[in-house]
């Protein structure tokens, strides 16, 4: 069992933006970080998304205590108002930051914390707990290793646990035999997976961002292959959320994307079936058919499918704290206390109050769940947030409760939060002549689907009148 006497010693599980900001706030409080990350580099889940692009601009996606880091190096801020990608993100802040001397060294590649404990307490076990050091087992390429913290700061996330096709929260029948034909997320229907995707038939299950923005690249990818058809299924008959805010969204990109996708809804460059909740998948003839839940006593099928693409959202790994004492939301599965201020019935990310270490903590002492993981099963998070939430678990780690309990959140307002398609960014060319958004009655000269019967494609909104 490896120990760390020099100083008070925080385990940060998840080397991505969050569990980095963590780091780096501990270096700046003089505390010892030790960064656990199950991939070879950092940001590992960033990489498998290399291609979408955030709807949060610089300005939201760089923690100040990391900043100062990399500047005191020489690096220069993107402009603030530029949306990157997750491959940006990764190489152009994550990479440079984890790469500092500050941090560096205290870097544990392909290390994945398989639990967590106190040393020689199982979670029974009370008097005396607080004082016993934290236990962190981890899967390595050597082996199973344990490490030994003060204080555990969990930012391991929910991307790596994609909630199954099933509406009940279990996997469908037959999802797990035919995984080969499902990609769980968003996969890169533009780029290295195109030819999993081109001139097949894809059905997008889910009703968020991650769907509308794998819809829309399916209709740019039918404008070069027109064989390509699209099925959409939602669980429910409310597409508000992932149509958005519209114009009125804070995120601008986001507020574009869900006006494209219904431009691209009511101009038929999809096939939409609400109120399907999938209960099983079959093979039929070498394709699927997805069979859902009876509805006023039929029961309806979706058939000749050839790929599905599953955008229904993650869970957190609850696992790791088996043997801590924790406390999570019923059904949210959030850290508990925080569950009223982000449930998505009430909230959007710009509408979550501001909190801190004391909404992030459990009853094991010195444990903390921070990031996308803190929000559980609520996909209204944001960088921002999870910057703020670091910040103050740190100030309280280091005794400093005044600034702990100082916790202030800048957030952009209106509709969830989530991403969109580095493709977007492409300006319409000189004979494209069709508004990126459009009103329903025009909407046909504005989709990207040969299902419109042309080439236009809908990327931004071009003068005003193109569609007049």
């Amino acid at each position: 069992m490896d120990t760390n006497e020099r100083q008070f010693t925080v385990a940060v599980l998840g080397a991505g933006p969050v569990g980095l900001a963590a780091a780096a706030h501990l270096v700046a409080r003089g505390l010892a970080p030790l960064v656990f990350e199950a991939g070879a580099a950092p940001g590992a889940n960033l990489a498998t998304y290399r291609h979408v692009r955030l709807f949060s601009p610089w300005q939201y996606d760089v923690d100040k205590a990391a900043r100062q880091l990399l500047e005191r190096r020489g690096w220069t801020a993107p402009a603030p108002d530029a949306l990157p990608t997750a491959g940006e993100l990764l190489d152009d802040y994550l990479a440079p930051l984890a790469a500092t001397p500050e941090i560096a060294p205290h870097l544990l590649f392909g290390h994945r914390v398989s639990a967590l404990t106190r040393a020689g307490f199982d979670k029974v076990k009370t008097q005396g707990r607080e004082r016993a050091p934290f236990v962190i087992r981890a899967d390595t390429a050597a082996g199973p290793r344990a490490y030994l913290a003060d204080a555990v700061i969990d930012a391991t996330g929910t991307w790596s646990h994609p909630n199954p096709l099933g509406a009940d929260g279990i996997p469908a029948l037959g999802e797990a035999a035919l995984a080969a034909r499902i990609d769980y997320g968003m996969p890169d229907v533009l780029g290295a997976a195109r030819a999993r995707f081109a001139g097949k038939t894809i059905l997008v299950v889910g009703a968020g961002h991650s769907a509308a923005g794998t819809l829309l690249a399916l209709a740019r990818l039918a404008q070069d292959d027109p064989a390509t058809r699209i099925v959409w299924a939602t669980r429910g008959r409310r597409l508000d959320r992932v149509f958005g805010g519209g114009a009125a969204d804070g995120l601008p990109a986001r507020g574009e994307l869900g006006l494209r996708l219904k431009a691209l809804r009511d101009a038929g460059g999809l096939v939409l079936r609400q109120d399907f909740r999938i209960q099983a998948l079959d093979e039929i003839d070498g394709r699927l058919r997805v069979t859902g839940a009876p509805v006023e006593g039929t029961v309806p099928v979706i058939d000749g499918i050839d790929r599905i693409v599953c955008a229904a959202g993650a869970r957190p790994d609850l696992g790791l704290g088996r043997e801590l004492r924790v406390r999570h939301d019923p059904w949210l599965e959030s850290t508990d206390a925080l569950a009223p201020l982000i449930d998505p019935n009430e909230h959007s990310c710009g509408t979550v109050r501001p909190h801190g270490h004391r909404e992030l903590a459990h009853p094991e002492p010195g444990y903390y769940v921070v990031g996308a993981k803190s929000y559980g099963r609520a996909p209204n998070f944001l960088l921002a947030t999870g910057y703020e939430q670091v910040r103050s678990v740190v100030a309280a780690l280091a005794g400093d409760l005044a600034a702990a309990d100082d916790v202030q959140l800048d957030l952009p307002e209106t509709g969830v939060c989530n991403t969109r398609l580095a493709f977007d960014d492409a300006a319409p060319g000189p004979a494209d002549g069709c508004c990126g958004v459009a009103p329903a009655a025009a909407a046909a000269c504005c989709v990207p689907a040969a299902a419109a019967g042309g080439a236009c494609g809908c990327r931004h909104p071009a003068p005003t009148g193109c569609c007049a």
